[in-house]
């Protein structure tokens, strides 16, 4: 179908973003739409139109992190428009990011609708010869309907819930950890701990296992807290978000460790973790949206443990994913525990024997 003078919605707020395209269409009519979708795209540069086969195709795209979101063109959709119907097209969102979801679905949806009123009056004055002004003001061809990949709406708690029980828990072993060997240092107990005749390594042990229990108990309150107050619906399996909160405390112990063996007393250790605990909380995307800062800031938040526990936490409550899905996350968590403590168990051993 040749468009001529189209007019498309400008000022657009995404660019680039990754969308999927499912064209079930048996007619002629979904590939003019997806003609003209890709005419406005070349113009724009507002997507990256990629494949899809289905709706369960773009669900595990966005559970795996590589779309924002997704269009479905049904299989009726030629006939539909043929027998004076309107023709339905699906936009599917990512529910774990409402912000970048309602801006998504805003710019398509005024996108479809104008691409709607455009075929409308090229075949209106194509065919019947009804002006352009005339023309414009009769018919809307499409309806624009939203769908979540799980059952609900996106809401800010929703998104936010995850990152806060992330967040809680890495502040409980980097406060946790070094306020309690330090202030056996300043209180000088731990003179006589070390004296003892115990391996030096089962005091720290002790003191990790002690946080770590503080900082499960903490994590689940705010989980509890977040669903009977906020209504926030865990989506995926119950015993996988209890394993990510663990991977979590797995991920910051060597971190904690590491700021308890440099320190000399408890002022030192909470300026050291306060410096590193805040840059983590606003750059790892739990207030907001990786997608929507800057370039160098998402740079920083690849080098950053709480991003991945943010970000897979989300995955599995908001979204429902399993975990193959988030098994890159799960993977950098461990290389995290595992790098963290192999600098710090080694430093707090040569730390303790001055």
């Amino acid at each position: 179908m040749v468009m001529v003078g189209f007019i498309f919605p400008t000022g657009n707020s995404i660019s680039d973003t990754p969308i999927a395209l499912v064209n079930n269409d048996t007619g002629s009519m979904g590939s003019s739409f997806v003609t003209q979708l890709e005419v406005i795209n070349n113009q724009t540069g507002m997507m990256d139109i990629r494949s899809a086969s289905d709706f369960n195709d773009i669900k595990t795209k966005l559970q795996n992190n590589e779309i924002n979101g997704g269009i479905i063109i049904p299989e009726n959709f030629s006939s539909d428009i043929l027998a004076g119907r309107q023709g339905m097209i699906t936009i599917v969102i990512d529910q774990s990011n409402p912000q970048m979801s309602l801006t998504i679905q805003g710019v398509l949806t005024k996108t479809i609708e104008a691409m709607g009123k455009q075929t409308a009056i090229y075949n209106l004055n194509n065919t019947f010869h009804v002006s352009i002004t005339t023309a414009s003001s009769m018919v809307t061809p499409y309806v624009v309907e939203s769908k979540g990949i799980v059952p609900g709406e996106p809401n800010y708690f929703q998104f936010v819930a995850p990152g806060i029980i992330a967040m809680v828990v890495m502040m409980a072993l980097m406060t946790g950890l070094p306020h309690a060997i330090s202030y056996e240092k300043d209180m000088g107990t731990l003179d006589g701990m070390l004296a003892a005749p115990i391996n030096r390594l089962s005091i720290i042990l002790g003191k990790v296992m002690a946080q770590t229990v503080r900082g499960m108990i903490q994590g689940f309150i705010i989980l509890f807290l977040a669903v009977v107050l906020f209504g926030v619906v865990i989506v995926g399996n119950i015993l996988l978000v209890i394993f990510l909160i663990l991977l979590t405390v797995f991920s910051f112990v060597g971190l904690g460790i590491l700021i308890t063996s440099f320190t000399e007393n408890e002022e030192t250790a909470t300026m050291v973790m306060m410096t590193l605990m805040f840059p983590m909380m606003f750059l790892s995307g739990v207030f907001f949206p990786l997608q929507q800062m800057p370039w160098y800031m998402q740079g920083l938040a690849k080098f950053l443990p709480l991003t991945y526990a943010t970000t897979a936490l989300r995955k599995v409550m908001v979204l429902g994913a399993d975990i193959s899905s988030v098994g890159t996350e799960i993977l950098i968590l461990v290389g995290f525990g595992i790098v963290l403590l192999a600098i710090a168990v080694p430093m707090f051993r040569q730390a303790m024997s001055k």
